[in-house]
C-alpha cells in the first residue's frame, strides 16, 4: 500500500472512478476529482498526477487481489479551446468488478426489490432487460409489479432505456431527431434531466450543452442516442422540478410570467373539471367571490368558476379550447385573445 496518510481513501474514491462504466476518466479527471473529494474526509495537502499514477501502478501489480485495467481513448469537449480532442483514459477491464462490494440488508434488499418490480412495470420496453439480471445478481424475490404501464406509448422504446441510462449515469447525449413541422433531421448535445410523460407521448428534458438552455425533445421524434463520455454533464438548475409545477405539459418559457387565469365551466363538464383538475393549482372559486366574477364579466348561467395559476404554452391553450363551449376563459386578457385565436382558426377550417 502506498505510504502516504491519504493512501487508504484515495483508493476508496479511485475505485468509484474506475468502476464507473458511464463516464470517462482519465488520469488528470482522477486528479482533479480526488482534490475536490478529500478535503470532505479531513484530508488536506493536495494530490498530483504523480500520486495517483502510483495509485493505479499499486492497484495493477502490488494489490493483494489480481486488477485488469482497460485503456482507451474518447472523444472530449475542452471548454477552453471549444474544440473537440482524444482523451486517454483507464478503467476496470471487468464491469462488475469493484475492490469495495458492500453487501445488502434484508431491508435493503426489500426496496430494492419493490423498485425494481415498479421500474419493471415499463412491461416490454426493450433495453430494460438489465432489471432482471440485476435482480438475479443480487438474490431479489420476484414480486408483482406494483404499477402497470402502457407498451405503446413510442414506438422505438430502446430509447426509452437509453435515456433513463443517460439520466441516472450522468452522462452528456447527442441526440438526433425529426422536427414536428419539415422532415429535416436535427442533432444536439444535451445534459439529460428527466423523462416526462404528457398526453400518453415520453419526453426527455435536459440542458443544451452549448446553451445551457433547457429543451425538451419527445421520444417519438427521436432517430438515435449517443453517449458522449468525455463531455462534462452539467448539473440540473435547483429550481427544475418547481418549474414544472407552473405549466401544464411540457414546453417551458424561460421568465415568462405565471398567469392566474379564471375561466367558468358548464354545469355538463363541472364534476368532470373538479375530479380531474386541468392542473395542480386548481382551486374552485364560491361564495362572495364567485358573484363578484359572474357580475364583473360575460358569464353563461348555471356552471362553476375555476381558477388556475401557470405559464401560457402550447399544452395550455390546447387544453383550455379542448372542451369547445363547455368552458370559457374569463381572465386574464392574454389568455382570452389566445384562446379566441385558436377557436377563430379553427373557424377557419371548417369555412363556416
Amino acid at each position: 500500500m502506498p505510504s502516504n496518510k491519504n493512501a487508504l481513501t484515495r483508493i476508496v474514491l479511485l475505485d468509484k472512478l474506475l468502476s464507473d462504466r458511464y463516464h470517462a476518466y482519465s488520469i488528470q479527471d482522477m486528479t482533479d476529482y480526488l482534490e475536490r473529494e478529500l478535503p470532505q474526509y479531513g484530508q488536506e495537502g493536495g494530490v498530483t498526477k504523480r500520486c495517483v499514477e502510483k495509485d493505479i501502478e499499486y492497484l495493477e501489480y502490488k494489490f493483494p487481489i489480481l486488477i485488469e485495467f482497460e485503456r482507451y481513448s474518447v472523444d472530449a469537449h475542452s471548454a477552453t479551446t471549444d474544440r473537440v480532442y482524444r482523451k486517454r483514459c483507464i478503467r476496470y477491464a471487468d464491469p462488475t468488478f469493484s475492490i469495495f462490494k458492500g453487501k445488502l440488508t434484508d431491508d435493503e434488499k426489500g426496496l430494492l426489490t419493490t423498485a425494481l418490480s415498479t421500474l419493471g412495470s415499463f412491461e416490454g420496453l426493450d433495453g430494460f432487460g438489465w432489471l432482471d439480471d440485476l435482480s438475479r445478481r443480487l438474490g431479489l424475490e420476484e414480486r408483482q409489479p406494483t404499477i402497470l404501464m402502457s407498451k405503446n406509448l413510442i414506438e422505438n422504446r430502446t430509447l426509452m432505456a437509453e435515456s433513463f441510462s443517460a439520466i441516472q449515469a450522468r452522462s452528456v447525449i447527442n441526440l438526433k431527431y425529426k422536427l414536428f413541422n419539415t422532415s429535416d433531421v436535427r442533432e444536439v448535445k444535451i445534459s439529460p434531466y428527466i423523462l416526462k410523460e404528457y398526453n400518453r407521448r415520453w419526453y426527455i428534458i435536459g440542458a443544451a450543452y452549448d446553451t445551457g438552455r433547457i429543451l425538451n425533445f419527445a421520444l417519438d421524434r427521436i432517430i438515435s442516442i449517443k453517449v458522449l463520455p468525455g463531455y462534462d454533464f452539467a448539473l440540473p438548475p435547483e429550481d427544475l422540478s418547481e418549474r414544472f409545477e407552473d405549466i401544464i405539459g411540457v414546453s417551458y418559457y424561460e421568465g415568462a410570467d405565471v398567469y392566474k387565469i379564471i375561466f367558468w365551466v358548464s354545469d355538463k363538464s363541472a364534476p368532470y373539471v373538479e375530479t380531474k383538475p386541468l392542473h395542480g393549482s386548481q382551486i374552485i372559486i364560491r361564495g362572495e367571490r364567485e358573484e363578484t366574477i359572474r357580475s364583473q364579466y360575460n358569464v353563461p348561467l348555471g356552471g362553476a368558476i375555476f381558477s388556475i395559476e401557470c405559464i401560457e404554452n402550447y399544452e395550455l391553450i390546447r387544453e383550455l379550447c379542448s372542451f369547445g363551449g363547455e368552458l370559457k376563459v374569463l381572465a386574464p386578457e392574454p389568455i382570452v385573445d389566445s384562446v379566441k385565436k385558436r377557436v377563430k382558426s379553427l373557424y377557419e377550417v371548417y369555412d363556416f
